[in-house]
């Protein structure tokens, strides 16, 4: 009899929980058909997208990521947007990792610009120019308030840059074409070098099935993103300084004069200014040998796994070299521009921090109390934001073409072209007095 009251209360425990799944599944099910009736004809290619997804088989609906207050056509702003914060209730490692890489300061990088707020809104905040790549970090809530003030209610998500909504496929994340999307272009034509290198060439083989699929080809996400780890960064990292400055005295004072055009050194007195807690504060730099020397090993254990330990190392001692090179042509460029400031042919504009090329103000536009740059400044702006970066960029992903032809011989057009400049503009300063 009691062997028999165990079985009834089996029998009655696992039918509650039959039903109590069945209800869940009901609930889910009319849940979603509510929005899918109205969104199949409003955004047929997000719902195509989410019944395409992990999140449609593991059951995450739509008020998971959106909340409940959304219910008809009328109140479609009361439908929350997503941030990182509700994506790491799933996924919180990968959210931790991407806190520590210098993805999540892009937001904050793209601030902390001068020149940013000097700009038209629609190509900072509005999803497309640098605001398109940019919107990348965790934002505060007065961030996020002050996006929504202006309208912006869509760029709240740094996860989807990458894993696209609604999809979120990691395989879409892990395709080198998702870092196309930002690493392409003007100062940082990572994808183009990368692409036509003989790792590019050999993954677009390997992908075509002209190679074996056990061959090496290494993406973007396997050197920077190494077995799935969110936390990217690099030793030299965008603007390709460190501190603390090298034992080399040429090079020491190379790299001085380029932190004074950046405004980290104050190009008077040589001490540092508040923008260096900024730098820091957006891990834009190494700062010490030790977080640099931590990068590098890490760099140096990827490569391993397709090449000897002595021939990468010294792969990447001939990079660092090549940064030595252009920091050598920068600085003379540097001092040319800088001499122009000092005799007052170039006057101090009101934004500047001092009399002195200020690279953080690159390219502007004449908008609001900022003149347009003079054209050697433009010149000198290239140089280093472009042909300086392509130069060691392209050293360091092996393309032949951008690390010669379209980097170090650029740079040593644009120091020739701001020579020339600078004695026309000094003989017309002398006709002019």
């Amino acid at each position: 009899m009691m062997k028999m009251k165990k079985t009834m209360l089996l029998i009655t425990a696992a039918s509650a929980l039959v039903l109590c799944n069945c209800l869940c599944f009901f609930s889910f099910a009319a849940e979603v058909e509510s929005c899918v009736i109205c969104h199949e004809k409003t955004s047929p290619g997000q719902v195509a997208d989410w019944k395409a997804s992990r999140h449609f088989r593991e059951d995450v609906s739509c008020s998971d990521c959106h909340g409940e207050n959304h219910k008809s056509e009328k109140d479609a702003d009361s439908a929350s947007f997503p941030d990182e914060q509700v994506c790491a209730e799933c996924h919180e490692d990968q959210f931790n990792q991407f806190s520590k890489g210098k993805h999540n300061f892009g937001w904050a990088s793209l601030n902390a610009l001068p020149v940013t707020h000097v700009e038209p809104d629609e190509l900072m905040e509005g999803g497309k120019g640098c605001g398109g790549c940019h919107n990348m970090g965790i934002k505060t809530k007065a961030q996020k308030k002050e996006q929504l003030d202006k309208g912006y209610r869509y760029q709240n998500n740094s996860c989807d840059e990458c894993h696209t909504r609604h999809t979120f496929s990691k395989k879409e994340a892990q395709d080198p074409k998702a870092c196309r999307q930002c690493h392409m272009g003007y100062d940082h034509p990572q994808w183009e070098m990368w692409s036509s290198s003989k790792h590019g060439t050999r993954w677009s083989a390997r992908e075509s099935n002209r190679l074996p699929k056990s061959a090496s080809a290494p993406s973007c996400q396997e050197c920077h993103l190494p077995e799935g780890t969110h936390e990217n960064k690099t030793a030299w990292g965008f603007l390709g300084l460190r501190l603390p400055l090298p034992k080399d005295p040429q090079w020491a004072a190379d790299r001085v004069t380029t932190l004074k055009a950046l405004g980290i050194l104050n190009p008077e007195t040589g001490k540092p200014t508040a923008r260096l807690d900024v730098i820091k504060a957006i891990d834009l730099i190494r700062l010490t040998e030790e977080s640099w020397q931590k990068e590098r090993e890490k760099m140096i254990n990827t490569c391993k796994k397709c090449h000897s330990e002595r021939y990468v190392r010294k792969q990447l001692e001939m990079g660092d070299s090549m940064i030595q090179k252009t920091d050598r042509l920068l600085a003379q460029a540097i001092d040319e521009v800088a001499g122009l400031y000092k005799s007052g042919i170039l006057v101090k504009q009101d934004n500047y921090l001092f009399a002195y090329p200020d690279f953080f103000y690159y390219m502007r536009t004449g908008r609001g109390n900022l003149k347009q740059a003079s054209y050697i400044e433009q010149v000198l702006f290239q140089m280093y934001f472009k042909h300086r970066m392509r130069t060691y960029q392209g050293v360091f992903h092996m393309n032949p073409d951008y690390a010669y032809w379209y980097g170090w011989a650029m740079m040593t057009r644009d120091l020739t072209n701001i020579r020339e400049i600078a004695q026309i503009m000094r003989a017309t300063h002398k006709i002019k007095r």
